[in-house]
């Protein structure tokens, strides 16, 4: 027992340690490194969305060399194609034969950056489909297992409409969190100038190693999570369907679709990561609430009137939230 307490308190001054390194290149934004850490840590992909230049690329940039894993970089645009993603079969002469040999695409990356992925046709965006959701990649009919540890972490602006193809829901879907990526405040904005337009770029050291970060996944996996603590997570995504019986106003009147059962995978998985990064062995009410909002807000559907009423997804997961008791 004690090996393994010590185990954990070496693991949370790594995570913590990392979040200092990354925090060194990326000014502000303190929110965001801690949800994309909890994502990695919970074995899932990120959707981030801000607008251009905020450093969505430099923070991708900044965990690879922090958790030293490999890094790939896919631009996504109108002319891309899934083989530019995947990796394609080479046909190869050999001792007066042609054999085939697969040349593996970007995509075989431990940390893959998915920059702009709306701009890409739907045929290439559903390339990345296996990838995000089994680990693997199939070309043919031969199917090929990704390095492990495999998070896609994807880009879009939010505002950029022309030229683009909005994800389609079943896409969004494979997204364990969709981030929210902010303007900087005026004293943050001072300190970016200064380093990047300096002399001197800090650079991330290596803190944590594939192998500690799947070591620490199965520690996060074996958290428990009490039975009061499950259903509200539960009750939380259910409420989000327009259609139960307990729906609130808001989600009859706002809400086309709720969560899918992913939703509530994505809550428990994240809430164990953020008791595992508290030094705590417990889920509590408040790792629920907390990671409720980048799990709930690309996976709810709104109907017209909530655009026009200017109600988005955080405002109904908040009054779901007010509603929903244990």
């Amino acid at each position: 027992m004690q090996d393994q307490e010590e185990q954990l308190q070496e693991a949370i001054r790594k995570l913590h340690q990392c979040e200092q390194e990354i925090g060194k290149c990326i000014i502000g934004q303190k929110d965001v490194i801690r949800q994309v850490l909890l994502a990695i840590l919970a074995d899932g992909n990120v959707m981030l969305e801000g607008l251009p230049g905020l450093g969505k690329t430099e923070l991708v940039k900044a965990f690879s060399k922090a958790m030293d894993l490999t890094f790939s970089r896919i631009q996504f645009t109108p002319d891309l194609m899934p083989a530019d993603v995947t990796g394609t079969n080479l046909i190869l002469r050999e001792e007066n034969r042609n054999v085939f040999q697969f040349e593996s695409g970007p995509v075989f990356a431990n940390l893959v950056l998915a920059d702009e992925i709306n701009r890409a046709t739907p045929k290439t965006q559903s390339a990345l489909l296996e990838a995000m959701q089994e680990k693997t990649v199939t070309v043919g009919k031969k199917t090929y297992t990704l390095p492990q540890p495999f998070v896609v972490l994807a880009t879009q602006n939010p505002i950029e409409q022309e030229g683009t193809y909005p994800l389609p829901e079943a896409q969004l879907d494979r997204f364990l969190l969709k981030l929210l990526i902010s303007f900087p405040s005026l004293e943050e904005l001072k300190e970016i100038m200064a380093i990047t337009t300096g002399s001197k770029r800090p650079e991330p050291q290596a803190i944590v190693s594939a192998d500690d970060l799947i070591q620490m996944r199965q520690m996060i996996r074996e958290i428990p999570v009490a039975d009061a603590v499950l259903e509200y997570a539960l009750n939380l995504v259910i409420g989000t369907h327009p259609r139960e019986g307990k729906a609130i106003d808001a989600v009859k009147k706002y809400v086309q679709v709720g969560a899918s059962p992913r939703a509530a995978q994505a809550i428990l998985k994240t809430a164990k990561a953020r008791a595992f990064l508290e030094g705590r062995y417990h889920v509590s009410l408040a790792d629920i609430r907390s990671v409720a909002y980048p799990a709930l807000r690309h996976r709810i559907l709104l109907n017209f009137e909530a655009i026009s009423d200017g109600i988005d997804a955080d405002d109904i997961v908040t009054k779901i939230i007010d509603e929903v008791s244990l």
